[in-house]
């Protein structure tokens, strides 16, 4: 049964999509860079139209149609980490589809269902951030940054197609595990992620992407975390303990 819902209704504010682009030194396929739209769009369980994606092996499907990033992370990531170009900080930089104010990982929890426009949405995982970050961002430990700060946003499926607009509100219908907030998985994921109690959890949540459960199995069955080298610094990297 679902928990009460009090949660105000958010607007999104900004809408992005993008092209598949050449990224960095090496070419790579990607497209990390999102432009904002005025206009709406048809969102459907494979994202919102005109939105591509580099690698389909690790980005876009079902579980992972559209990525939502906080619009207030921003000032976040200026503040503690001032190296960081403050013209690469701008909405849009961590190739989300949609920003909002007000809805962070600390209080989306996993499974939450949103009414947008004239769609429905669960939030299906978190972000599992890669090296792309880092060549995006011009800094070798973006990726790394973004897992150790939980600063990741996370995905939506697409229950109901529909059209949606910037400046639409997102409306929680239903929260099916009010205690899983997005802090919570992304903490036993990347932080306490031995803890045999919270995998089987984590197993356990039927709403959770099939490939983060997948995970959480492996690690039951084999004792150790899966090497996160190739992920968070790219092809051609050595092997790294978590």
């Amino acid at each position: 049964m679902s928990a009460a819902i009090s949660q105000p209704a958010i607007a999104v504010t900004d809408m992005l999509i993008g092209s598949v682009r050449p990224l960095g030194p090496n070419g790579e396929a990607s497209a990390i860079d999102k432009h904002r739209v005025a206009a709406p769009l048809q969102l459907t369980v494979t994202g919102l139209a005109g939105d591509e994606h580099g690698d389909l092996q690790h980005h876009g499907g079902v579980d992972k149609a559209v990525h939502h990033y906080p619009a207030e992370h921003y000032r976040a990531w200026s503040n503690d980490f001032p190296q960081l170009r403050p013209t690469s900080l701008k909405i849009g930089a961590f190739g989300e589809n949609f920003s909002s104010i007000g809805l962070t990982e600390a209080n989306v929890c996993l499974g939450d269902v949103f009414r947008l426009g004239g769609a429905t949405l669960q939030v299906s995982q978190a972000r599992q951030p890669c090296w792309k970050l880092n060549v995006r961002f011009n800094a070798p430990q973006m990726s790394r940054w973004v897992q150790d700060t939980g600063r990741t946003g996370w995905y939506y499926r697409v229950l109901n197609a529909g059209e949606v607009a910037p400046g639409d509100t997102l409306h929680l219908l239903e929260r099916p595990h009010p205690d899983w907030p997005l802090a919570r998985l992304l903490h036993c994921f990347y932080a306490d992620s031995l803890n045999e109690a919270e995998l089987r959890a984590m197993t356990a949540l039927a709403v959770l992407a099939p490939s983060w459960r997948r995970l959480a199995e492996q690690r039951l069955q084999s004792g150790q975390v899966e090497d996160w080298s190739r992920r968070l610094q790219g092809p051609g990297a050595s092997e790294e303990t978590p």
